[in-house]
């Protein structure tokens, strides 16, 4: 059974004979007869006694009469309701982030979708690298911030664009180092270190740091939320290593560290080759677009530097960075 055949059949209902109702449809009058003989035969019954000057439904026809009703009318709403997400007049957007976000504002970036398309409704998930990935590839998420530490995204992942983001050293304001401007990662052996629980995202990108540095690390206090570890820093329990631009929001010395200088990539991301919900690639033509820079919004507050100056980059492809980091010449670091 097809819905065209549906179609046909009320057509004969609504307009009273085959002649009338394959005017209505814009077929001949043959075609229209052959699509009713044909629903006729899949269901076993006549559904027009044809017999008079006017067709007349049979008792099978009468029957069938309130289910094709029903099953036209969710086929309407079932077109409608795609229509409405292909428009993007509703519809659901799912964005994964981690914790660690700086170099794009992302509230900002939402915000703005929200008033071109505000009958989208959008779903934030805060996570690690290795649950937002299984978040995209289960088709949990639509697109996703990451902080890959490999050369190159798992297999059915898509980068769309990146950023590469410096670390730095945060210290509270009375500490030795917080007018030295720069230090040297062997300085900091003596230091005792506030940090994220161990395996959680950016704990493990200083620790490799560290290893690869041959410092050993005194943990004082270790945290899962990046507020408590900057409130931490800040009362003098430690210090602690983050993307720069977090501990410029919360006005804390921020010490560049030199040999190596870390860093760390961005990638926003989703399933290849491109999101298929109208909603993320939407989002998605916005974040990437040639206008659009993709970075944190400017802040025009006194005293506030550029993003380039804040230690936030953004790079030209995916591909490149990569290429570029996959080799060896800077750290690539988990969020």
């Amino acid at each position: 059974m097809e819905i065209r055949q549906l179609r046909h059949f009320m057509a004969v209902v609504t307009h009273g004979s085959f002649t009338a109702a394959a005017r209505a449809e814009l077929i001949v009058q043959s075609a229209l007869s052959t699509s009713v003989r044909n629903l006729e035969r899949e269901l076993g019954a006549e559904l027009f006694d044809r017999t008079g000057r006017r067709v007349v439904l049979t008792e099978a026809g009468r029957a069938l009469l309130p289910a094709a009703r029903s099953v036209l009318a969710g086929t309407r709403a079932a077109r409608e309701a795609v229509a409405a997400v292909s428009g993007l007049t509703t519809g659901r957007l799912r964005i994964g982030t981690i914790q660690t976000l700086t170099c794009v504002d992302l509230a900002a970036e939402l915000a703005s979708y929200h008033r071109l398309w505000p009958g989208v409704q959008i779903s934030l998930r805060e996570a690690t690298t290795p649950e937002l990935v299984e978040g995209l590839r289960a088709g949990e998420l639509d697109l996703a911030y990451l902080a890959p530490d490999a050369a190159e995204l798992p297999d059915g992942i898509a980068g769309f664009a990146t950023w590469h983001e410096d670390l730095v050293l945060i210290t509270a304001p009375g500490h030795r180092l917080a007018t030295a401007g720069r230090t040297l990662i062997k300085d900091l052996a003596d230091e005792p270190f506030v940090d994220f629980r161990a395996g959680t995202g950016l704990e493990t990108a200083v620790r490799r740091l560290a290893a690869h540095c041959g410092l050993e690390r005194r943990i004082t206090c270790d945290v899962t939320q990046i507020r408590l570890l900057v409130d931490l820093v800040r009362a003098g329990i430690g210090v602690a290593i983050v993307p720069r631009r977090i501990g410029e929001d919360a006005g804390l010395p921020c010490v560049s560290i030199r040999q190596p200088e870390p860093g760390r990539t961005v990638v926003l991301a989703g399933r290849a080759p491109r999101p298929r919900n109208p909603a993320a690639e939407a989002l998605l033509d916005r974040l990437t677009g040639p206008d659009h820079e993709g970075g944190r919004a400017p802040d025009h507050g006194k005293g506030r530097a550029p993003d380039h100056e804040q230690g936030c980059t953004r790079s030209p492809s995916a591909t490149s960075v990569f290429r570029r980091y996959g080799d060896g010449a800077a750290p690539m670091l988990e969020p």
